[in-house]
């Protein structure tokens, strides 16, 4: 008998709704549901308060074959955390562009910081800061937003943040700021490796 239809009848046996079972072992009916139709296996903490709920041992509950499943899809859902993660935290990074001087001004194009520029026109300042700053705060939100465990919403933070890294490339290669330009490259390369990982 596969784990879904183990956690199926053990509920049934009990005779609890998936609603019930979930907040009996503090997860989502969602959760349940999705574990009951064989879509999924519950992480390690889920399965050993299940296996306590129904006063089983987890090795009732699974197979062999599912405890290897359950471990491979939570190493997984892992690694997609702590690489959702960093991206966040690289889009934050990208704060520094405003205090360190990698942006040339003048002719001899002497390194300063971006609001020191000088010979460069206000609206290019304007528009660099406010790409940083879109950057910056689409770090801070998609780090609440993973925090709030939704995975579908932290899709979209990642999505953004190698959308605005994409732009401020541009926007530092066209304005002839290179050095600018290379360090905003660095992080959208870095996150392409941490994206693929996943």
């Amino acid at each position: 008998m596969e784990f879904n239809e183990k956690l199926q009848q053990l509920r049934k046996n009990k005779g609890l709704t998936q609603e019930e079972l979930a907040q009996a072992i503090f997860v989502s009916r969602t959760a349940v549901s999705k574990w009951e139709s064989g879509r999924g296996y519950p992480n390690i903490e889920s399965l050993k308060t299940l296996a306590e709920f129904f006063s089983v041992t987890v090795d009732e509950l699974l197979s062999t074959d599912e405890i290897i499943t359950a471990a491979e899809e939570e190493k997984q859902e892992l690694i997609g955390k702590y690489t959702t993660l960093l991206c966040h935290v690289l889009d934050v990074f990208t704060a520094l562009l405003l205090f360190i001087p990698v942006f040339g001004n003048g002719a001899d194009k002497r390194s300063v910081a971006l609001f020191a520029l000088s010979e460069t026109p206000l609206w290019i300042k304007i528009v660099s800061a406010v790409i940083i700053g879109l950057t910056v705060l689409n770090g801070v939100c998609g780090l609440i937003i993973s925090r709030l465990d939704k995975p579908l919403w932290s899709k979209h933070p990642l999505i953004t943040g190698i959308a605005l890294s994409v732009t401020a490339c541009l926007l530092f290669m066209i304005t002839r700021q290179p050095y600018a330009g290379v360090f905003c490259f660095a992080i959208l390369i870095i996150k392409g490796c941490l994206r693929r990982k996943v």
